[in-house]
């Protein structure tokens, strides 16, 4: 048995990052709702950043591609499988009635409870239910030992109800960075943990954060003979004032730990927050700690910015200053909202109406004075303090219908945002430029796509996914590709000095790309390509994890229950082989294999080396030798 693909043809030169936009008017809503101040500050700030961004392209190297790949050949070769019962089930946390959106379930309910420390082969790591660290390192696959217990969380971990996973990334070959789920983070120093003799894990430094988290990445750094360590935390918060979306944001806090020279403790000496409404598919703090890449459906923005200790820039809050209005208009009248100072009060305010003047004085100071674009009906215009410290002022239009372009004459500070009925009418203006049909017209001769011939697996996404470079010091984006249809599928760390690949479906083929943070002018190199894996894994309905080799020898993915199934490259054969239909003879080919564990319980975590790949259940750890030629 085996599996074929769709031929494909030959295409010139190609870029990832560019595909045809067309309007999404269904997302439009032709009713105006209140204003959501969090939701307007990230959105519009994001939608600056991006204009002055650098817009870039994934360049695919062409000799990495087969066009004359024709698919996977079912191996029937058993594939040796070790099972490992675990003293104590895994510490899985399962999502709470108010975890209830997509978010959620990407970020926690998809969490992978195994950890694979990439700075040593075959060692991998898992919290159980009794709050201990427990390591399996591989040596030899017929003498495998029991896991050992490498550390112990000081907190009862099942006394908090509200708790999230705990978590552990592998920041250096000496240090962790790990979450016990509370809202604690922990900086542990470990030695070197491949010797036996050496290794012990000690905490250098913990500290409550606030609400529970689950750490994304890190990095050890070394400057002037200053040690740091930079993190990536992931919260998903609640968010009062959001009416019309999830009720949630995604909250990536960049958090810089650093030792102290006079006392030696390490101290936090800074913490940059982003704010976006999706969980990243892919986040990760460049080796010099000088930028971050996020792979995201929705844009990041930053929202706060932490001051280094060391080297205060009275300057820094400028640099991603926010407006200092926000304003929003219908055909008969327009909507001022200003943010207020904590404690402020009516007494505080006065506001003047003129026909064509308006003059706002907060606390006796100037706020807002100017001409205004058009005349309003001043005795009709009104103000109100909301209960969220926010001042809405509403201006009464005199020449109804009139569009103003501005609120006050040459003023710049503030941001217009456009009412959501306005963009339907323009949404509907332009309809016949667009369509929501594949094939709106199917009796033409040669029509563009014909759905039919479309399996579900070829049929594109309507989200589009964006990856980001932010720059750590000037706190803005620097580079931008839009990704377009090419799905994320999974990251892979091929080596623990740089940072993590991410793997993109490109047509049919999976492609591996390794961001380089020095080569600003080619900055994510394409790697290597597993051929048809983009076809094959879209036909996985109960898909789970996705993983690789950091050899690229092998992809795999498992499923929610028991499957595992590997991809391997493709490789020469030693027999003489035909295609029957070709009448040419085939060198090499390319194997499928599938692995079924004997368990009924879920798989918990999935991790792939370039020999084994250990597949994590509540009870039990699985160990499938991949490449026994080794």
């Amino acid at each position: 048995m085996d599996t074929t693909f769709p031929r494909r043809h030959p295409a010139p030169q190609r870029f990832l990052g560019w595909e045809p936009r067309r309007l999404a008017s269904s997302a439009l809503r032709a009713k105006r709702g209140p204003f959501n101040k969090s939701f307007i500050n990230s959105h519009a700030t994001a939608q600056k950043a991006m204009e002055v961004a650098a817009n870039c392209s994934l360049r695919v190297k062409r000799p990495l591609l087969d066009p004359r790949f024709e698919g996977y050949k079912l191996s029937l070769e058993p594939l040796p499988c070790y099972q490992l019962e675990l003293d104590a089930a895994v510490a899985e946390v399962k999502l709470r009635d108010d975890q209830y959106t997509l978010e959620h379930m990407h970020a926690f309910g998809m969490y992978n409870y195994l950890h694979c420390d990439s700075w040593y082969q075959d060692s991998v790591y898992y919290i159980d239910n009794l709050g201990r660290v427990m390591n399996l390192t591989v040596m030899l696959d017929t003498a495998l030992g029991k896991p050992r217990e490498v550390f112990r969380l000081p907190t009862d971990l099942t006394a908090y109800d509200s708790r999230l996973c705990a978590s552990i990334h592998f920041t250096s070959s000496t240090w962790v960075t790990l979450s016990d789920g509370t809202g604690r983070l922990y900086l542990i120093g470990t030695g070197e943990r491949g010797n036996s003799a050496s290794e012990k894990w000690e905490i250098m430094f913990n500290e409550e954060l606030g609400n529970p988290f689950i750490i994304i990445h890190s990095v050890s750094l070394l400057n002037a003979e200053k040690h740091s360590v930079t993190t990536l935390l992931l919260r998903i918060e609640k968010e009062e004032l959001d009416m019309k979306g999830s009720g949630f944001y995604v909250s990536l806090e960049w958090v810089t730990i650093r030792k102290n020279k006079d006392n030696d403790k390490y101290e936090i000496i800074k913490c940059d927050i982003l704010r976006g409404k999706s969980v990243p598919h892919y986040a990760a703090i460049e080796p010099d700690g000088k930028g971050l890449m996020i792979v995201s459906y929705k844009s990041f923005t930053f929202v706060h910015v932490g001051q280094d200790l060391e080297n205060k820039n009275e300057n820094m809050s400028e640099k991603i200053k926010e407006p200092l209005y926000y304003w929003q208009q219908t055909e008969d009248d327009l909507t001022v909202t200003i943010r207020l100072p904590e404690g402020s009060s009516k007494e505080d305010i006065q506001v003047q109406f003129l026909p064509d003047h308006i003059n706002i004085m907060l606390k006796d100071q100037k706020f807002l004075e100017g001409n205004l674009y058009s005349s309003i009906d001043q005795e009709s215009s009104t103000w109100i303090i909301k209960e969220n410290n926010c001042l809405e002022i509403f201006l009464i239009k005199k020449n109804e219908g009139l569009t103003w372009p501005e609120l006050v004459v040459g003023d710049k500070q503030g941001e217009f945002i456009r009412d959501s009925a306005q963009c339907a009418a323009i949404a509907e203006r332009l309809m016949h430029l667009t369509s929501e049909e594949l094939n709106p017209n199917p009796e033409k001769e040669k029509p563009p796509c014909n759905a039919q011939e479309l399996e579900e697996c070829d049929i594109f996404f309507e989200e589009s996914s964006s990856l980001c470079r932010f720059d750590g010091s000037t706190l803005k984006t620097t580079h931008v590709v839009n990704l377009g249809s090419n799905q994320y599928l999974f990251s892979v760390i091929v080596d623990p000095k740089e940072m993590p690949c991410f793997c993109l479906r490109h047509d049919v083929d999976a492609l591996l790309w390794q961001p380089h943070s020095s080569k600003q002018d080619d900055m994510w190199e394409h790697i290597a390509t597993f051929n048809a894996l983009g076809y094959v894994q879209a036909s996985k309905r109960d898909k789970k994890f996705f993983a690789c080799a950091p050899n690229y020898s092998y992809a795999a993915l498992c499923e929610c229950l028991r499957r595992v199934f590997i991809y391997r490259q493709p490789t020469p054969v030693s027999t003489v082989l035909y295609n029957r239909k070709e009448g040419r003879q085939v060198g090499q080919v390319a194997k499928q294999q599938v692995a079924s564990l004997e368990t009924n319980d879920p798989i918990l975590g999935f991790q792939a080396t370039n020999e084994r790949l250990f597949v994590l259940t509540t009870k039990n750890l699985f160990l499938i030798k991949v490449n026994t030629e080794n």
